[in-house]
């Protein structure tokens, strides 16, 4: 028997986008100084978007608006995987961190893109 979400924290998509908030401040920790106010912030802030958005919207009292913070999220998914490749580019993290990164993202996206239909 399925348990009744009660809460976006009961939300396996949540919990995702936690971890990956987690990952990202760790592979940002020993980025060059001089990126702190740019592509350090620039990652951690699309990656908090993306469970600040799917708990937002849940909130909201009708299936559009959420359907909508749920195409918001996606943007933020994208806006990371940019930013990933940049850093990749940039040599801040190697491959195998752009991989498993974009990987998870990936993840997340199709889970987000299943509950859209779902709504």
């Amino acid at each position: 028997m399925e348990e009744k979400i009660k809460s976006f924290k009961d939300l396996r998509i949540w919990q995702k986008g936690i971890e990956i908030v987690s990952d990202i401040y760790i592979s940002t920790k020993n980025f060059p100084k001089e990126e702190l106010f740019s592509l350090t912030s620039q990652l951690r802030r699309s990656a908090i978007s993306i469970p600040s958005n799917i708990a937002e919207g849940f909130k909201r009292f009708h299936n559009k608006e959420y359907k909508q913070f749920l195409f918001i999220t996606l943007g933020s998914c994208a806006e990371l995987e940019t930013q990933i490749i940049i850093a990749k580019e940039l040599k801040y993290i190697d491959e195998n961190e752009e991989v498993k990164l974009v990987e998870k993202l990936d993840h997340i996206g199709k889970m987000i893109s299943s509950l859209i239909k779902k709504l």
